[in-house]
């Protein structure tokens, strides 16, 4: 077997160990805070709670993909998260596990940012607490990712992390291996707000918010439309092929 990982140069010394035996700790760790295609899991390093991402097998299209030219979702969480340290958890290291050459398995670590609720929970309750001011905070929070050329193509409310201090609300992106950056267009910015699922009024607010102008309002429910029928599709055709 093959095995590779590239660790932050300033945290390889202390966390060496955890990335040399990622695998018995992320078992050995009973905190899973989500399973579904990934797993995610609270590990304790030392006293230091820490967040393990384990990728799934990749398929053998991916596998050759990961072998000739395309980097692992591991590796891509991990640098993409050098590169935008004030808007996501601070990486640690990744690891990626190989077998006859082909990709096996892969885990992604991170510190561990204890957020209060996701995005999801605010857009889901029109009587959250304090919700038009959070809605604001998170305008002003996207508008920031875009201007600095950030565009996070699983924008979805469960990969927004907030966490209130005060009257003061503080924002991660989580699940960063699908990134692009680039000087973003106003349809690149609508499009990523269609992505959060939020309801016509919601998103009218946070776009006249962000841009001022109706006509980005329009375009950003025009795209909400497209990206809820898009999902739609993708479930009626997930269930046919059951």
């Amino acid at each position: 077997m093959r095995e590779t990982y590239i660790k932050q140069e300033a945290l390889s010394s202390k966390y060496s160990a955890l990335v040399e035996s990622i695998e018995v700790y992320f078992q050995s760790s009973e905190q899973s805070i989500h399973k579904a295609r990934n797993e995610i899991k609270v590990v304790d390093f030392e006293g230091e709670e820490l967040v393990v991402k384990s990728f799934k097998e990749p398929n053998w299209v991916n596998k050759v993909a990961y072998l000739l030219y395309k980097d692992s979702k591991a590796k891509r969480a991990y640098e993409y998260a050098l590169k935008i340290p004030d808007f996501t958890p601070a990486p640690i290291a990744y690891r990626e596990f190989y077998e006859r050459g082909l990709m096996k398995r892969s885990y992604f670590i991170s510190k561990k940012f204890d957020y209060d609720f996701t995005m999801k929970v605010p857009l889901d309750d029109p009587s959250f607490v304090d919700r038009e001011a959070l809605l604001q905070a998170f305008v002003e929070f996207t508008k920031k990712l875009h201007d600095s050329g950030i565009l996070h193509l699983d924008y979805s409310p469960g990969n927004i992390l907030i966490k209130k201090e005060g009257s003061s609300y503080h924002f991660k992106i989580v699940d960063i291996n699908r990134m692009k950056f680039k000087k973003l267009s106003q349809n690149d910015r609508m499009k990523n707000f269609a992505k959060l699922g939020a309801s016509d009024e919601d998103l009218s607010f946070m776009v006249y918010n962000y841009s001022q102008d109706k006509k980005d309002v329009s375009l950003a429910i025009e795209y909400a439309r497209k990206h809820q029928g898009f999902r739609a599709f993708k479930k009626r055709m997930k269930k046919l092929l059951k």
